[in-house]
């Protein structure tokens, strides 16, 4: 008996997507719910788990763009699984328990189990898992790890042969290396361009002191970790601060439809985060009324999801406001484009100590830059300098966001 495997429904927009890669080979047996390939729509990438155990018969090649409902592989139920090997194969001959240390490596890639998309991009590069330190869950490595992880000294000899055998480029060269753009990445481009081409775009700035909220973090640091299982971070900060202001600048909050401009009393505000495959922009629901600790939970698992590519195409649409952190970078400055249909998105840059006036005197002060970008045709600048300031203001004087003045 056989089970088909079907590109599934992702979400109500998507009607085509990218086969990736696949994770098992052709003839191999799999596990029911083991992922058997890794698909790319234009929002996000996700693995494929196999319906029942089967032998896999892959019928679609890696880097096909497939329909909705394409099928693309088979798996036969009526194969038999793969006996384990017999105990006595598996037991070192006790004459040999000096070769005990080859099992104490085993046991360290167990603690640090990878996916299987990291798993195959560590196969590929010749880095042992073991020699991989995990960000993900309890240790877990991640497909972001593996493609950052280096090549172990057991691989660079032959690395280095196989280097040795390529005649030496030439003084001078000029070599190219095309590479398909990835689905997502040409949705990112289309998506910018548009926002450019169809909306009348301006960026406002201002600069903030974080000297309360870096010394609130100092000295609630520890007990706000021990307390909520979270850190806090800058990010949570900054996304009360805008919710609060938001209230006030219902125009930052809205969005052009057709001949209509529609207000929302709520905030899902988008926090952009950086995968190995492009920008994606997860969005914090009714964030106006979650507390520091709530964001700080929510924003680490949708930024979590996004980077090992779990992130749905609903956990990524409905936004209607975002915030963009280039500051993780190094960014001091920029003007961030709109993530449409929004109408405004803000821009947070790195901190950098610097003299400023304070009540007459020249003092060193935690500064960063703000940026805001905003859709002129609904936002004018009274409403886009008023909202800045008042986010500006909030971030310096903390407090304010708990007593809600």
């Amino acid at each position: 008996m056989s089970v088909e495997l079907k590109i599934p429904v992702i979400g109500e927009s998507v009607t085509e997507v990218t086969l990736s890669s696949w994770l098992k080979k052709d003839g191999e047996y799999v596990a029911e719910g083991e992922s058997v390939c890794e698909i790319e729509s234009d929002k996000a990438s996700m693995e494929l788990p196999a319906p029942s155990g089967g032998v896999l018969k892959i019928m679609a090649e890696a880097g096909a763009e497939l329909k909705i409902g394409a099928k693309i592989g088979e798996l036969d139920t009526s194969a038999a699984k793969p006996a384990a090997a017999a105990a006595p194969k598996a037991e070192a001959p006790k004459a040999e328990a000096p070769k005990a240390a080859p099992v104490a490596t085993a046991s360290s890639k167990e603690v640090n189990v990878p996916s299987p998309a990291a798993r195959k991009i560590l196969e590929e590069k010749g880095v042992d898992a073991s020699a991989v330190s995990g960000s993900g869950k309890d240790g877990r490595i991640t497909k972001e790890d593996a493609m950052n992880a280096q090549a172990t000294s057991a691989s660079k000899p032959q690395a280095a042969s196989t280097a040795a055998a390529k005649p030496a480029a030439a003084p001078g060269a000029r070599n190219v290396r095309p590479e398909k753009m990835t689905r997502l990445r040409k949705t990112i481009a289309t998506k910018l361009v548009e926002a450019k081409n169809t909306t009348a775009m301006l960026t406002t700035f201002n600069e903030v002191d974080l000297s309360a909220c870096m010394e609130m973090r100092k000295k609630y640091k520890e007990a706000f970790q021990k307390k909520h299982g979270v850190g806090l971070g800058f990010m949570s900060l900054f996304t009360k601060a805008c919710t609060v202001a938001l209230k006030d600048w219902p125009s930052i909050n809205a969005q052009i439809n057709g001949d209509e401009i529609i207000y929302h009393d709520y905030a899902d505000v988008g926090i952009a985060v950086s995968t190995p495959k492009g920008l994606v922009v997860p969005v914090v629901r009714n964030a106006e009324s979650l507390s520091l600790a709530q964001i700080e939970k929510e924003i680490l698992n949708l930024a979590t999801k996004a980077r090992d590519g779990k992130i749905t195409i609903e956990e990524m649409q409905g936004g209607t406001f975002s915030i963009t952190n280039g500051g993780v970078f190094g960014s001091m400055l920029s003007t961030p484009i709109l993530n449409i249909p929004q109408s405004a998105i803000l821009g947070m840059h790195n901190i950098i100590e610097r003299p400023v006036a304070v009540n007459g005197q020249v003092v060193i002060r935690p500064m960063m830059y703000l940026a805001l970008s905003y859709d002129h045709r609904i936002i004018d600048g009274r409403e886009s300098v008023s909202f800045l300031k008042q986010v500006k203001e909030l971030l310096e004087d903390p407090s304010r966001l708990l007593l809600d003045v």
